[in-house]
């Protein structure tokens, strides 16, 4: 099986900027441009407000659990729902987590985490 990862890594807005800048000048050129995918912060303190323990715990949970409903992961978390959902909803606007909708009896929100790691990046 190969290991599905995610990278995240800490970048000022400047250097996003810079590399967004150079991958336009290389596509005006006409070269083939390589797709990247991260996710960035822009310091290593929004990254610690971003993903918490709690957030953490979270992501593992739906990993290894992979729960049918949002109540459901609360349940296994010992949470309470609204801050499950609001912490889901976080994670999705960062792209670290899908939720699919279903509408079999009920409708109901499946969490899901689509990768085995989160590689973390940080410039020295």
């Amino acid at each position: 099986m190969k290991v599905k990862k995610v990278k995240i890594g800490i970048k000022s807005l400047k250097e996003v900027l810079e590399d967004f800048a150079e991958t336009a000048e290389a596509i005006e050129r006409g070269e083939k441009v390589k797709r990247r995918r991260g996710y960035y912060f822009e310091n290593l303190a929004a990254f610690r407000r971003a993903l918490t323990e709690k957030r953490l715990e979270v992501l593992h949970v739906v990993k290894r659990e992979k729960p049918s409903s949002v109540y459901e992961l609360a349940k296994l978390l010992k949470r309470d729902v609204k801050n499950v959902t609001q912490d889901l909803e976080y994670l999705k606007q960062i792209g670290l987590v899908e939720i699919r909708r279903t509408k079999e009896k009920q409708e109901r929100n499946i969490p899901e985490v689509k990768y085995d790691k989160i590689d973390l990046q940080i410039a020295v």
